[in-house]
Order: structure tokens, then C-alpha cells, then sequence
């Protein structure tokens, strides 16, 4: 196990995220000491769909999305997750294969958690196992919202709720100045927003005009969050 100076930055993340907050200090570096940060830079995979799975994760920072592929090429995107949120925890109750690809959508930071040691701390705290199933009470019911939204929003609305969602994030690193810049390809919006390609960038493409976004390569401005947020509903 670690010692306790290695330790203690992944303690602190661990007590400030909800489904942990009533472990003790001890159980709090007990579950430290077998956890692994790990760093994806945009656009890398943290696991494939098919994959062996035994671990699960929590976001530190940054966000990643969860797609599965239709066997026509298309690329769906199921969920995305955000700090203090947990994904892959089907791996503390099975250790069947992955269901999902999960790659970053920003530079994000992870915490690793072996199933094992999941699976001993749902034993040993109730409450965690609580919190465990309304995460994924809540996932479900995103996923149920998202799919209504979806069927009911436009193309224009998906996407600037996307691109609002990632400046909300990109807020808490940067100074806003003179925009919220966020790195990420057309392609990339388009999959998170349930898009076609060329359906998104006609829409950046009327936000650029109008000057809420200024577009580079894999690199996109935000210029207006307020008024880009007026596209959602």
C-alpha cells in the first residue's frame, strides 16, 4: 500500500465525492491505497465495448462519454460523465464484458477501483450500496430524458446543449476572458449530440456567423454561452 503522503491527494478526492462521504479516514485510505489515478488526454479510450471488466471509475475531473457502435457503423452515444460521477461499476456486481466504449471528451482525470474492492465496500457500507443504485436510478432516468429530448429536439437544440454542457465544465479551469475554449471536433460534437456530422457543423456554422462561436481545427470558441443557451430547450 502507498504511504500516506502518496496517498492523501487521492484521500481528499475520494471524501469530496457524495457516494464516499461517510467512510472514515481509515476506510478513506484503506480504499486509496488500492486505487489508481489515472490521466486520458481528449479523445483516448479508457475501455472498449467487449473488454474484460473488473474495474470501475471515478471522474476527478475533466468528462468522458459512453458509445456503442450499431453494426451499420453508426456511433451512438448512451451517456456522458462528469467530476464526482462513477462509470464501469457494473464491474462490482459482474465481470461480464464491457457494454460500452468510454473515451474522453476533454483531458480528464480518473480514479481506478478494482471490482473486488468495490464489491467489499458495498459489503461492508450499506450506504454506499445505496448511493451506488441511485446512481443508477439517475443514469437511467438521464437516459430516458435524453432519449424524449432527442425525439422531440432539434438538431440546432441538441447541439447547443452539448457545447453548453462542455463550457460548464471548461468554467471551472479557465478564466473566461474573452471566451470558454473548448477542444473538440466536429465530429466529436456531433456524436455527443446524436448527430450527423454535416447537421452539426451547418449549425456552427450559423452560430459562428453569428458570432457565439469562433471555429478552429478541433478547437471551437465560445464567444456568447448566454446566447448559445437560448438554442436549448
Amino acid at each position: 500500500m502507498p504511504d500516506e503522503p502518496q496517498s492523501q491527494p487521492t484521500v481528499e478526492l475520494l471524501e469530496g465525492l457524495s457516494l464516499f462521504e461517510r467512510l472514515d479516514e481509515g476506510d478513506l485510505v484503506q480504499l486509496a491505497g488500492v486505487s489508481l489515478p489515472r490521466s486520458f488526454c481528449t479523445g483516448e479510450v479508457v475501455f472498449r465495448e467487449g473488454d474484460d471488466s473488473d474495474t470501475c471509475y471515478v471522474v476527478r475531473s475533466g468528462m468522458v462519454r459512453a458509445t456503442r457502435e450499431h453494426s451499420d457503423g453508426r456511433t451512438l452515444t448512451l451517456a456522458t460523465f462528469g467530476p464526482g460521477e462513477v462509470f464501469g461499476e457494473m464491474a462490482a456486481f459482474d465481470q461480464r464484458p464491457r457494454s460500452a466504449t468510454i473515451d474522453a471528451v476533454v483531458d480528464t482525470e480518473l480514479v481506478a477501483i478494482l471490482g473486488a474492492d468495490m464489491r467489499r465496500l458495498l459489503r461492508e457500507h450499506i450506504e454506499i450500496t445505496f448511493k451506488l443504485a441511485e446512481a443508477l436510478v439517475e443514469r437511467l432516468r438521464t437516459t430516458d430524458d435524453r432519449l424524449a429530448r432527442q425525439s422531440f429536439q432539434s438538431v440546432q437544440s441538441r447541439v447547443a446543449a452539448v457545447l453548453a454542457q462542455m463550457v460548464e465544465l471548461a468554467r471551472g479551469e479557465q478564466q473566461e476572458g474573452d471566451g470558454i475554449l473548448l477542444t473538440a471536433t466536429q465530429a466529436e460534437i456531433a456524436q455527443l449530440a446524436g448527430s450527423s456530422r454535416e447537421s452539426a457543423s451547418r449549425f456552427l456554422a450559423v452560430l459562428e456567423r453569428s458570432g457565439i462561436i469562433s471555429q478552429g481545427r478541433g478547437r471551437l470558441l465560445v464567444q456568447d454561452a448566454e446566447a448559445l443557451e437560448r438554442y436549448v430547450y
